[in-house]
């Protein structure tokens, strides 16, 4: 009996000590730009050795409790003959075993854990523990100790990732005495250089952009070649992308010796409109002695059978095709009121806490797809600021600021606002809402009115600056969204108490303020409601419940922060008589002379500059044609003629 209880305990030692033979072997956390080459790789004394039963938590030092921030199940994960799992970010080489999503760990005074149990015993904001803790790691970036947090996971040193001054490039690695140095990564690979060498697998494709009805070619290649003959398979399935997109074979063969294969992909032409999708290829398991050096390599499959909207693009516009969706006496309270009761009457409409809804900032990607959406090709939308499109697919879901990709321009600055981080980021759809008044200004974070799409780089470019007296967008543009901004302003100030916009370039502090007033009355003046902006009030219209009644009634900017303060307002001023295009330019560019469509007689007519000088005038013009003596650049023609009021765009080569 004695020997039966001795190899029992024997037993159960050798099982505890399993146990504690799971470490932490490399982090980094810190990697270049938005940080989408991040890793962790864990080692285990014992190769190819099961991880179920274990769970990998993240922990945010700068917290009280240090709560978890994120947690990832290992069931189901095994180390490999090097006794090694490398988790991170796709774009990582080698390829990870698991995928890790992008900008996962923070970058403060924290720490990574391993313990015994499941990502569902670690909801998020759980308090930091050692009950059940089998291995970690904290770590920082120049950043002061945490020490409570050391002081809960049994630890006594944080390991600084950037002490060689070099935290983007360099790793915090394990050494085999359970040390901790900083160097360059080696993710997958024993950090003492030992070890198996695998022979590396690439994939790249002949182009990263085709039109449906295309062929391109995917191409593995070996960093060696074949020491004998293998097979393997890939996908390229994705989302709503499937097997009936493509026509290949997904089975590549290696030859004894040969170190690429290559295989053609013919993207099917049909004649469904089902948006522009992204293919990845995904190579799966290979044979033991090669790893993958990529994965999810991914091609934009643009569709072809989009149908082009019956309105144009900022920088093209038109006028009159998009009709407002005003519901019938929507503005009639404001007919006869004048001043401060203007302004209380048009809050009244818009903040109206029984009918307006509040939804997610989650929800604002959603919104932007239908409201920002580029006429031309509705598989996009259109960048404010820049004045281009951009695939609706590549919206950014990492850092902002990642080149590439577009995001969410909050035109009323957050920090400005005193709403940042004010409504939930996770989207809940149209039937899902709050009511919100003119009091709720958290509601301002996703009050997509003044919401628009922009490029993720430009948007970080124009961060909390006033428009006019210090931001005017990127050079070489048309200035097209200028009377956009300071409409959705007006809007702003006036939807939610505690905003204004005032002359000057106001500081950031207090909140509440943004400028400046001046240049956007003339932005309002001179950039014209259009279609495409139409088309945004209407669609944020649906999913609020409220207008943008500056887009709806340009003029009574004017009645509210301009020079007709004071008089009153009636409501047959409306975007018809205030921007009459009955008369219109061409051809537009031009060059020494301009045309208009109607002979105008007794018209005054002003040309204003991107600056809002006044360059020509003219009283009492009557004629088909305008001589040009201008340099090249954007210009804005006013003509008046009887009480009607039009101003257009001009460019002028």
């Amino acid at each position: 009996m004695k020997k039966i209880w001795g190899k029992f305990i024997c037993l159960l030692l050798v099982c505890v000590s399993a146990q504690a033979q799971i470490f932490i072997n490399e982090l980094d956390a810190d990697t270049p730009g938005t940080d989408v080459l991040e890793f962790i790789e864990l080692k285990t004394l014992n190769p190819n050795q099961s991880l179920t039963g274990y769970v990998l938590v993240a922990f945010n030092g700068g917290q009280p409790n240090n709560p978890s921030y994120f947690a990832m199940d290992l069931d189901g994960f095994t180390t490999d003959s090097d006794g090694i799992i490398l988790i991170g970010n796709q774009g990582l080489s080698p390829f990870p075993d698991q995928i890790l999503p992008d900008n996962t760990f923070q970058n403060g005074a924290d720490a990574v854990a391993i313990y015994l149990g499941n990502a569902s015993d670690w909801p998020l904001n759980t308090p930091c523990t050692n009950t059940n803790l089998i291995s970690a790691l904290a770590y920082d970036t120049n950043d002061p100790d945490a020490t409570s947090l050391l002081a809960a996971l049994g630890l006594t040193e944080q390991i600084n990732e950037g002490v060689n001054g070099s935290s983007q490039t360099e790793s915090i690695q394990r050494k085999n005495d359970g040390t901790y140095e900083v160097k360059a990564p080696t993710p997958g690979a024993p950090n003492d250089g030992s070890g198996s060498s695998a022979n590396g697998l690439t994939a790249q494709l002949s182009a990263t952009n085709v039109t449906e009805g295309n062929t391109v070619t995917l191409t593995f290649s070996l960093q060696q070649p074949a020491q004998t003959a293998f097979t393997f398979t890939f996908t390229l399935e994705n989302g709503g992308f499937t097997a009936s997109d493509y026509q290949t074979t997904t089975t590549v063969s290696f030859a004894a010796g040969s170190q690429s294969a290559a295989v053609s992909i013919t993207f099917i032409d049909d004649s469904f409109d089902e948006g522009d999708e992204d293919a990845r290829s995904f190579i799966n398991a290979l044979p033991s002695g090669y790893e993958r050096l990529n994965n999810n390599v991914i091609i934009r499959v643009v569709d072809n059978d989009f149908q082009a909207l019956n309105y144009g693009t900022p920088v093209n516009p038109t006028y009159g095709n998009v009709i407002p969706s005003i519901p019938a006496g929507y503005y009639d309270s404001l007919n006869g009121k004048a001043g401060n009761e203007l302004k209380a009457a048009i809050q009244a409409i818009i903040a109206n806490s029984t009918l307006v809804r509040e939804h997610t900032y989650g929800d604002v990607f959603e919104i932007l797809k239908a409201a920002d959406v580029n006429p031309e090709n509705p598989n996009q939308v259109w960048l404010m600021y820049v004045e281009q499109p951009r695939s609706k697919l590549d919206q950014q879901t990492g850092t902002s600021g990642a080149s590439g990709f577009w995001n969410r321009e909050h035109i009323y600055p957050q920090s400005r606002g005193g709403f940042t981080d004010g409504t939930s980021g996770s989207a809940d759809g149209f039937n899902l809402f709050d009511t919100t008044g003119p009091d709720d200004i958290l509601a301002g974070h996703s009050d997509a009115h003044h919401i628009r799409a922009e490029d993720s780089p430009e948007n970080s470019l124009r961060s909390e600056r006033n428009y006019g007296i210090d931001y005017n967008g990127p050079a070489n543009t048309l200035s097209s969204w200028h009377g956009d901004v300071a409409r959705a302003l007006f809007y702003m100030a006036v939807r939610y108490n505690g905003l204004n916009v005032v002359n000057g370039n106001p500081p950031t502090v207090p909140v509440g303020f943004v400028g400046d007033l001046a240049t956007l009355l003339q932005w309002n003046a001179l950039d014209t409601a259009d279609d495409f902006e139409m088309n945004h009030n209407n669609v944020v219209h649906l999913w609020q419940q409220n207008r943008n009644p500056f887009v709806d009634m340009p003029l009574l900017a004017e009645y509210v922060f301009g020079a007709n303060f004071g008089q009153v307002w009636n409501n047959s001023l409306t975007t018809t008589d205030y921007a009459n295009k009955e008369v219109r330019l061409y051809p537009n560019p031009a060059s020494d002379v301009v045309y208009f469509t109607k002979s105008l007689s007794n018209a005054t007519v002003s040309i204003f500059n991107i600056s809002g000088q006044r360059v020509y005038h003219a009283d009492n013009f009557s004629a088909t044609s305008l001589q040009l003596e201008l340099t090249s650049g954007v210009y804005f023609v006013e003509i008046r003629s009887e009480s009607r009021r039009s101003v257009q765009k001009l460019i002028v080569r």
